[in-house]
């Protein structure tokens, strides 16, 4: 039985900034969900237009209770937990190779009857903690001069791109950059020194350029012709009739809510212009609604949420948890970039959700996940300066 002492102990501890932040921009997200969707929920034959709102809440109440769960977990007990959960979702990936149901094009879902689950996002928190904790694991052996640091190197790069290499054979584009980029970011701020990472991703390169011309080679492709289309995203609204059609119409979108919006629930380009507008769309909708000067505090939630949690990466001086902090960071900041540098026509359209925005199951599961696991550190963080004074 948790004590009335111990949670308001462990809530004290707690970054609060960053929690209430996360918070504000989950129910300002869950909130626009239900004008966002509200003409996809009365389209669909058994919905009601409150339909992927009441879904969304059922996993938002869910990811709430494995944030509680997450916080009774010592970062230390990690290492332990993360073996079995490596492999679940590395099970999972593989299947989907052989198994997965497309959607849009991408072999990346695993329809549950009952529910649909997407496990390359899972592969986001495992790749971060696993690289987090190969990082503490060999330190003293990576900066030990003396010593020849090939095997670990690789064994780091074999673990880490094998999420990234199966996410891109699922067909999905998107989150195979983000787990690549997430993997670039703490390979370079790794204690490997700057000549063996020049090396190895020298090595890395060549070896990629080979495994994608054999792709080629047997295959016949490397991108899918529906992948190719998406890098022609220069002016979309000249190729409305077929590339340009969706971020065409989140500009149009966008272009009507101006500075303070055309209020709440009066968007005209959700009503079959943008399909699915309540997922990687959903922002073009909010700044139809809102305007771009509501839309600012958006972007201020982001800033300050992205400032603690590398600001907690700094100060903490546990390696491992420097290193989860540091991926956390990336993991928002890549989907932040990804997705919004598609839909402004800036990068191609891949499709991927907008944090603490998008309607979604298993990256909303995943990112709470991640935010529990950085209050966490936060509390270790705080109890060890307490014990140091």
């Amino acid at each position: 039985m948790i004590s009335l002492k111990k949670i308001k102990r462990t809530f004290a501890d707690m970054d609060k900034v960053l929690f209430f932040t996360s918070l504000a921009l989950i129910i300002f997200g869950t909130l626009n969900i239900v004008t966002a969707s509200s003409r996809e929920a009365v389209v669909n034959a058994d919905a009601n237009l409150f339909y992927y709102f009441y879904k969304h809440l059922i996993i938002l109440i869910g990811s709430f209770v494995g944030f509680i769960l997450i916080l009774k977990i010592p970062t230390k007990g990690y290492n332990r937990l993360l073996f079995f959960g490596y492999l679940a979702v590395l099970g999972l990936n593989l299947y989907l190779i052989l198994k997965g149901v497309s959607t849009r094009g991408a072999n990346n879902w695993i329809n549950l009857k009952v529910i649909k689950i997407q496990p390359s996002e899972f592969a986001k928190p495992i790749l971060i903690i696993t690289l987090a904790t190969l990082f503490e694991m060999y330190y003293k052996k990576l900066i030990n001069k003396k010593e020849k640091h090939d095997t670990i190197i690789w064994q780091i790069i074999g673990f880490s791109l094998i999420f990234p290499i199966l996410v891109f054979l699922q067909k999905d584009l998107g989150t195979a950059i983000i787990l690549f980029g997430i993997f670039i970011v703490m390979y370079l701020a790794s204690p490997i020194s700057p000549k063996e990472k020049f090396k190895s991703i020298l090595i890395l390169g060549v070896i990629g350029a080979i495994g994608l011309l054999t792709m080629l080679n047997f295959a016949g492709y490397i991108l899918s012709d529906a992948q190719i289309s998406r890098f022609d995203f220069y002016n979309p609204c000249s190729k409305y009739s077929s590339n340009g059609y969706q971020v065409c119409n989140a500009f149009i979108a966008i272009n009507n809510g101006g500075l303070t919006g055309v209020g709440l629930g009066k968007s005209t380009q959700k009503y079959s212009y943008i399909p699915e507008p309540h997922t990687d769309m959903v922002f073009a909708i909010i700044s139809e609604e809102n305007g771009v000067l509501k839309c600012s505090f958006i972007f201020l939630g982001y800033l300050i949420i992205l400032y603690r949690i590398l600001k907690l990466s700094m100060k903490t001086k546990n390696l491992k948890n420097r290193y989860i902090c540091l991926g956390t960071a990336t993991y928002i900041f890549l989907h932040i970039l990804v997705n919004l540098g598609g839909l402004f026509g800036l990068i191609p359209l891949t499709g991927v959700p907008l944090p603490f925005l998008s309607y979604g199951g298993s990256f909303t599961i995943s990112l709470i996940g991640m935010l529990a696991v950085i209050q966490v550190i936060h509390i270790e963080y705080k109890n060890e300066r307490i014990k140091v004074k």
